[in-house]
This record gives structure tokens, C-alpha cells and sequence, in this order.
């Protein structure tokens, strides 16, 4: 992990969760909410301005990560709660006089809008940065690139060219969504009929293809085509490769004899020499030093629909930009909401969980694989990388959980229904068991990202 990585990690964190606190902020002040404190940053204040016209302090605090809206009034206000003699906290069940310009004494609607104002910041940040990668990259449209012959989709007419809208029910924008579709339901022998619905010289057709099992060979390896050299991202635990000796980091340099320069050289040699059940020759380097080892492909198998789809971003006009930039920040809201259903189902397990520490992990991985070609390269990729996470800040956040946005709207919604709010008593109790519990979901995500590094 480099400090470069560490530095970005936190400088995108910190941008993500002080928009999503600006929300809070800007629909506070809209509905006369006083604001007592708007911080970038946590701990000891550095520097801080008090507004002479709204009395809000501005503040930069020690701990550049994050930020804080202390709203008058709301359960983060500290002043709101009081401590007996063993410095334990006292919920009062109501103030004795409510301030106008506290949160607690606006109406239930205008709460509401406060509440869900950081979320829907988050969207907004994730769109205005589709917008500027969209515009500079392109997108990735679901173009068929490549169909087997004899294949399901063969049979079924598909051909290389063809741009898929939907894939067995679920509209499709992006390449990735079909990558997405394929990671949550994996097709196997209980998926059936496959509904696929494409687009040829501007007419639509719509075709059903049956999977077939297909076999084929693997040495458990995950690597970048765009790296530069060919970097291993990941063995696949228990993997010919693993049982070999190769590790993460690795370098290929050789295959059977054959020079690999770089990620897309290793592409191209698995094009040109698909695995088979012989055995192969890998040189590889590990921090400086050559190593090789012979690796067996393992046979696997594989319910296939026969055709390959394009992953590559391609460019696209003004008016393209803006209606990508919207399916852009949509399919990573539903990105975030089916990897919660994936977890949810037990389908998914806590390696597939990361706090700050995965994060920087990821940063570091994609600072690595783009830093050689160039800045506008990296600086793209980083601002994919903050919009897969404002659009799970945004999510996460709307989650019907206490202590986070969610909860506190379905209170909000409560008291509308009953027509008076809850006691204070009780809303204190259920935030503080809610941000309890999300604080040792926290400590063992943590934990278990840190484990990983080893």
C-alpha cells in the first residue's frame, strides 16, 4: 500500500461523506434550521469562522477524513443530552422549550427533506461525475463481439454486432450490467431459458437460448489486460496457480517460452493458445528475482450462452454523455442495491464486505494497474472509483437501519402516521442500539480487511 494510494483514499472519503453532509446543511438552512457547527474533517479544530450573518461555525479539524452538519436540536447535537454523576448519558423525554430554529420544532415534512437531503447529495455527486467521465471516456455499450459457432447463441441467431437492450428481463445500457447479472445469478442448470432481446440495424428482435454445459480450462488467474507489465491481481485460492507457488503481485514474463510484456500480451496469448489439459511453463518475477513453475489447467465447468460482449468504453456525443451519465449513476445505485441482496442471501460473505482499509486496497490495485498511461488514465478510473462509493454512501444510508438516514425517515414516517413524534426517550434509545450495532459491523469489517493483507 503506497502513501499515494493511502492520500487519495482519503481525500475521495472525505469528498463523498462532506457533500453528503452539505446536503444536510444546505436543506437545514432552506428550512431555518441554525446550523451550529459545519466541519470538514474530525477532532481538534485547525481553523474555524463563525458566519456573522447565519452564526454558523465553519471549521477544519486535525483528522482530514469526513466531515460534520451539527444541527440545533438534532440527536448528534451533543448539548442535547445531558450525563449523571458516573458520566452516563440522560435522553430527556422532551426539551422544556423548543428554540424555532431547532430541528425537532420544524414540521415533520420539512425534517424529512433534511434527512434525506446527504443521500440524495451523494446521487447528485455521482452524476455530476458520470458527467465528466462519460464526456471525457465514453461508455460501454453492450455490443456482441464475439459468437461461437455451434453455440446457443449461434443457433438462436445471434451475431457479432449485435447491441443487447435487455438480458432475460433486465434492461441493459452497459456491458457491465451483463457482467453484473452473470455475477449475482450465475447462469447453471437451474436458470433455464435465457430471454435476450437485441437491436440489429435499428430493428429489435428478441431470441431464447437455452445454456449449454461447456468445459473448458482454468489456473485460477486474475490479472488487468491494461497493466503494464502482466501483474497478477489475484490466485484463486486452491487453484493450480496457488498450488504452484504464484502469488498476488507476481509478474509474468514468459508462458511456455513465449515473452509477456504486459496484461494485454497475456491476453493476447491465452487468445492465441487457449488452455488445455497439458501442462505449462510460467516465468514470473517476485520482487525482482525470476522464478518459474510448471502449472496443470484444471478442468472446470460452465453453463455458457456462446457469444462475448464488449467491456470497452467507447465515445459518445453531448446528448449521450447526459443520458449515459443518468443510466451510469442508475446502474450503480443497482449495482449497490443487488450485491446487498447478494450478501443478504448468503450467496456473498464478509471478504466481499470493505471498510477503509479494502478501500485502500482497491485504490492502490487501480492506481497501480493505470498510473502507466498517464494522469487523464488514473484520474478517470479514480472517479469511477468515487462514484461506486458516493452511490453506496447514498444507498447505505437509506437503509430503514437506526443512527443512519434511512431510520431516522422511517421515524419521521411514523410520526406523520400517528400525527405526533415519538419520545425522545425512545428515538434516543433505538439510534444509540442502531449505531452500536453498525460500530462492531464496522470494527469487524475492519478487522477482517486487515486480515486480508496477510
Amino acid at each position: 500500500m503506497s502513501i499515494i494510494s493511502i492520500i487519495i483514499t482519503i481525500l475521495i472519503l472525505s469528498l463523498v461523506v462532506v457533500i453528503h453532509e452539505f446536503g444536510h446543511f444546505i436543506l437545514a438552512r432552506k428550512n431555518g434550521v441554525f446550523v451550529k457547527e459545519f466541519s470538514i474533517g474530525f477532532g481538534p479544530r485547525l481553523f474555524s469562522h463563525v458566519s456573522k450573518k447565519s452564526g454558523t461555525r465553519f471549521s477544519i479539524k486535525a483528522i482530514l477524513f469526513g466531515g460534520s452538519c451539527m444541527m440545533l436540536g438534532a440527536m448528534e447535537d451533543e448539548e442535547s443530552f445531558e450525563e449523571d454523576e458516573n458520566g452516563n448519558i440522560i435522553i430527556p423525554d422532551e426539551p422544556e422549550v423548543k428554540d424555532e430554529r431547532s430541528f425537532d420544532s420544524k414540521s415533520v415534512w420539512a425534517r424529512m427533506s433534511i434527512v434525506l437531503a446527504g443521500p440524495v447529495f451523494n446521487f447528485i455527486l455521482a452524476f455530476v461525475l458520470a458527467v465528466i467521465y462519460v464526456g471525457t471516456m465514453g461508455y460501454d455499450p453492450a455490443v456482441v463481439t464475439y459468437v461461437q459457432e455451434g453455440s446457443a447463441a449461434d443457433e438462436a441467431g445471434l451475431e457479432a454486432g449485435d447491441v443487447i437492450t435487455d438480458y432475460n428481463g433486465v434492461k441493459i445500457n452497459f456491458g457491465r450490467e451483463i457482467y453484473l447479472e452473470n455475477y449475482i445469478n450465475p447462469i447453471d442448470e437451474d436458470t433455464g431459458e435465457m430471454t435476450i432481446t437485441y437491436e440489429r440495424d435499428g430493428e429489435e428482435y428478441t431470441v431464447v437460448i437455452t445454456p449449454t454445459l461447456s468445459e473448458y480450462y482454468v489456473i485460477g488467474l486474475t490479472y488487468y489486460s491494461n497493466s503494464d507489465p502482466a501483474e497478477i491481481a489475484e490466485v484463486t485460492d486452491g487453484s493450480p496457480l496457488d498450488e504452484a507457488g504464484l502469488r498476488d503481485g507476481d509478474v509474468v514474463t514468459a508462458i511456455n517460452g513465449i515473452q509477456i510484456a504486459s496484461g494485454e500480451e497475456l491476453e493476447q496469448y491465452f487468445s492465441d493458445y487457449p488452455l488445455t489439459g497439458e501442462t505449462i511453463t510460467i516465468t514470473y518475477e517476485r520482487k525482482g528475482k525470476e522464478m518459474s513453475a510448471q502449472v496443470t489447467p484444471a478442468v472446470s465447468y460452465k453453463y455458457l450462452l456462446g457469444f462475448s460482449y464488449n467491456l470497452q468504453d467507447v465515445k459518445t456525443d453531448a446528448a449521450g454523455t447526459i443520458r449515459y451519465s443518468f443510466a451510469e449513476v442508475k446502474y450503480q445505485v443497482k449495482s449497490v442495491i443487488k450485491s446487498l441482496g447478494y450478501l443478504i442471501s448468503g450467496k456473498g460473505s464478509l471478504d466481499d464486505l470493505s471498510g477503509p482499509v479494502g478501500i485502500v486496497e482497491v485504490v492502490d490495485d487501480t492506481y497501480e494497474a493505470t498510473s502507466s498511461y498517464g494522469f487523464l488514465y488514473t484520474l478517470m478510473s479514480m472517479i469511477s472509483l468515487t462514484m461506486l462509493i458516493t452511490a453506496n454512501l447514498g444507498v447505505l444510508n437509506l437503509l430503514p437501519i437506526p443512527a443512519l438516514d434511512g431510520g431516522k425517515f422511517v421515524l419521521l414516517v411514523i410520526e406523520a402516521i400517528r400525527g405526533k413524534p415519538l419520545k425522545k426517550k425512545y428515538e434516543g434509545i433505538v439510534t444509540m442500539i442502531g449505531a452500536v450495532l453498525i460500530m462492531l459491523l464496522a470494527i469487524v469489517v475492519l478487522v477482517n480487511d486487515v486480515l486480508k493483507l496477510f
